[in-house]
């Protein structure tokens, strides 16, 4: 069972996430995690609230996470920092009296990260612009992407797109499809820009 942390983001894989956590459900669940070494899954709320009672509906597919690092906060409430780990799809989910959610998951298949093809160069260089802001320098993730996977991951994360198309990106498991959609929404962004 995959302890889950419903919330109004989606993560990817290799992707960095900072969270603020409070909640006592939460804070059990972490130290558990901690003390086994072991992710949790985000997943995006699709109905409900982040805070108090478990969202009636969240997507069918989410994103391990998995703890990088965690600090204290000046308001003395727990931050920890993670890193996307391996897509995974909720069979069968359960809300323990705590409201903490866990999950019958099985995990994604990822084929290998191909090299990016000529026809990519252009994202490339998005995400290249993208690392240079502030926010993304500060999560450290101006790495930039050695394949087609890890750019398709970063610029659907990083990207501007709403909550219910990161979801749809997330589902894919083609790393060139995910690449050719995050092209058209970026062309169609464009011709509402120029119209």
């Amino acid at each position: 069972m995959l302890p889950l942390f419903p919330l109004n983001v989606v993560l990817f894989p290799g992707c960095v996430l900072d969270l603020q956590i409070f909640e006592a459900r939460y804070l059990d669940m972490i130290s558990a995690c901690m003390k086994r070494n072991e992710g949790f899954g985000v997943m995006c709320i699709i109905e409900g609230e982040e805070v108090g009672d478990a969202p009636s509906r969240f997507s069918p597919v989410g994103c391990e996470a998995l703890i990088r690092d965690w600090t204290q906060r000046e308001n003395g409430l727990l931050g920890i920092r993670v890193e996307g780990g391996r897509r995974f799809e909720v069979k069968r989910a359960h809300v323990q009296r705590d409201q903490l959610m866990t999950a019958e998951i099985v995990w994604c298949d990822e084929p290998a990260d191909l090299p990016l093809l000529p026809e990519h160069a252009d994202l490339a260089v998005l995400l290249q612009a993208l690392a240079e802001h502030r926010m993304v320098e500060e999560l450290g993730m101006g790495m930039g992407a050695n394949g087609q996977q890890s750019l398709s991951y970063q610029l659907a994360y990083l990207l501007p797109f709403e909550p219910a198309q990161k979801l749809i990106l997330l589902a894919v498991d083609d790393p060139l499809e995910r690449l050719d959609m995050i092209q058209a929404m970026l062309d169609e962004f464009q011709s509402e820009m120029n119209a």
